[in-house]
């Protein structure tokens, strides 16, 4: 995925919002991530990726998730349509 690919689609929050969040705030833990729009509070789908994220930004390298962003969303869909949401 590229930084400007949605990560939250409940609140439309890209992942270029989330990196510049963290390395910004310096959140503690990744449920801190809620505080960047909402990131995470929605159906739960990027909740398992904003902890890529935070990981990857507290360990130095540029996070990246192995995704295109068409792949991201049909397995979002998936996820919603099989009722997984919160």
């Amino acid at each position: 995925m590229e930084l400007d690919d949605k990560l939250c689609y409940c609140f439309h929050v890209t992942q270029r919002k989330v990196v510049n969040y963290i390395r910004l705030h310096k959140p503690k833990v990744p449920s801190q991530l809620s505080e960047c729009g909402g990131a995470g509070t929605g159906c739960g789908w990027c909740v398992p990726y904003l902890k890529k994220c935070f990981a990857a930004e507290s360990d130095g390298p540029e996070s990246t998730i192995e995704l295109t962003a068409e792949e991201y969303a049909t397995q979002r869909a998936t996820y919603i349509a099989a009722g997984k949401k919160r």
